[in-house]
């Protein structure tokens, strides 16, 4: 073969190359397609169960629910979520809902925390008792109420046995039934708090602690200046976490409170979650309001997550 040109002579060469390039690009594609086909049907679930009503939220909240369904839903803006969340109710469920929060998730976070460290022994039979620690992982919601609600009962509970007077029930009391249904939300979040502060142990370096031990401190000042430190992303993240479920907690007050009977008005109203409230306005048949009241819950939720963030990430030890 004559060729008549350096340029000629590139090209000749150049032909393998390009077939290969071309080869590999094609079986590049190839896998592509195949890994989008394999998470089709998860995007198929999230895409009607998730993204769907998550856009179909802002559409009912910039249209008044008409009087009666299958009417038109006259469009009024943002005007119904600013009504919505200016409301001395949503301002009341607000106050309930940060309370609960605050209670439920520092008091299990610290519960987890210290069943881990007891859990982290070795010792015989420890894995007994890690079983029943994390067993309120677990444990549904109905069943949690229940038993509560047994041993919080103003004629048979435990607190009667003991001699404390309850009457009218501590459920009951417009005072005291908010900082129980938190105690219950902080008992069933200590199992999954647990599960996390023991994967967060058992991962920590063993030399740095018997370095420490070493050196002549203490039990508690290994703990306190030296595991928690090395701990912190680990608490970090089971905050965080227990933040999000704290904030969409729902079956405990509907159960132990709405659902029961046993609660008075006032009692529902200082225990009205967010997440209650909404869910008693689709009741209602106000899809709009509690479109707004859902969208407000999705940006609280937004905004405490990213001020964690914010904050207390600078608190977390990232050290190897």
């Amino acid at each position: 073969m004559i060729i008549g040109t350096p340029a000629d002579a590139e090209a000749v060469l150049q032909l393998p190359r390009r077939r290969r390039g071309g080869a590999v690009r094609k079986e590049r594609w190839k896998e592509y397609g195949l890994g989008y086909l394999f998470i089709l049907p998860a995007f198929l679930i999230f895409g009607v169960f998730t993204f769907y009503p998550f856009v179909k939220n802002f559409w009912l909240a910039a249209h008044e629910t008409p009087l009666y369904p299958g009417n038109p839903a006259p469009y009024v803006g943002i005007h119904q979520f600013t009504t919505t969340v200016t409301s001395s109710m949503f301002l009341q469920s607000l106050e309930s809902t940060a309370i609960f929060t605050v209670i439920a998730v520092p008091i299990g976070v610290f519960l987890g925390l210290a069943l881990a460290v007891i859990a982290n022994q070795r010792l015989k039979g420890i894995a007994f008792f890690r079983l029943v620690f994390s067993a309120t992982a677990v444990t549904g919601v109905a069943v949690a109420a229940v038993i509560f609600g047994t041993l919080l009962s103003p004629t048979n509970g435990l607190l009667q046995s003991w001699g404390i007077d309850t009457a009218p029930g501590i459920a009951q009391s417009p005072g005291w039934a908010l900082y129980a249904v938190s105690g219950i939300q902080a008992w069933q979040f200590m199992g999954l708090s647990f599960i996390i502060m023991l994967a967060g142990l058992q991962s920590l370096p063993e030399e740095v602690l018997e370095a420490a031990r070493t050196d002549g401190a203490s039990t508690w000042t290994v703990f306190w200046r030296v595991t928690v430190p090395l701990m912190s992303p680990t608490i970090f993240f089971a905050g965080v976490i227990g933040t999000i479920i704290a904030l969409q907690s729902y079956g405990v007050v509907d159960i132990l409170i709405a659902s029961s009977g046993q609660g008075s008005q006032a009692v529902y109203t200082h225990t009205n979650l967010l997440i209650n409230y909404i869910y008693d306005e689709i009741y209602n048949r106000q899809f709009g309001v509690a479109a707004c009241l859902a969208i407000a819950l999705f940006l609280i939720t937004l905004v405490v997550t990213a001020v964690q963030f914010r904050v207390l990430a600078k608190r977390v030890h990232y050290g190897n």
